[in-house]
């Protein structure tokens, strides 16, 4: 008789704590969703913006390239600016990034920003489809052989 007594009052109460494991699971599975979006994200986010400056520093590279053969002829190492924008954005255009060249009053450094766009795993739950980032680049022109050397 008592265990048929326990029995009931065991039931009782499990029917009262019925359904509390399933709200913590519940909490639980959205919070490892949320740290899981923060690192997916983040990590995309993060690459995003090591290609932007990446592509920035290349294009001002390509950018460096250009340069002036009628000053190069007189001993001066200056950019042609004409051909050092085009240059830089023709290598933006091939990237499929869009960003401005800018170069120096004197003419011996370059410099490219660019804006990519990169898609969102997890935001886009919350209406975050993707997120832009900015790069930067810059390329000084340097000459000549300097040092000692055997």
């Amino acid at each position: 008789m008592k265990a048929l007594t326990w029995l009931r009052h065991r039931m009782r109460h499990e029917e009262r704590d019925a359904g509390s494991a399933t709200v913590f699971v519940a909490v639980t599975m959205l919070g490892l969703l949320v740290l899981c979006g923060l690192v997916v994200d983040g990590g995309a986010k993060l690459r995003a913006t090591q290609r932007a400056d990446r592509i920035a520093a290349e294009a001002a590279r390509a950018a460096g390239q250009a340069v002036d053969p009628a000053a190069l002829v007189a001993g001066d190492v200056t950019v042609d600016r004409a051909a050092a924008v085009q240059s830089a954005q023709a290598y933006l255009a091939a990237a499929g990034v869009t960003g401005t060249v800018a170069l120096s009053p004197d003419g011996t450094a370059i410099e490219v920003d660019v804006v990519v766009t990169a898609p969102s795993v997890f935001l886009g739950l919350v209406g975050i489809e993707s997120f832009s980032v900015t790069g930067h680049g810059r390329a000084v022109l340097v000459h000549g052989v300097t040092g000692g050397g055997t």
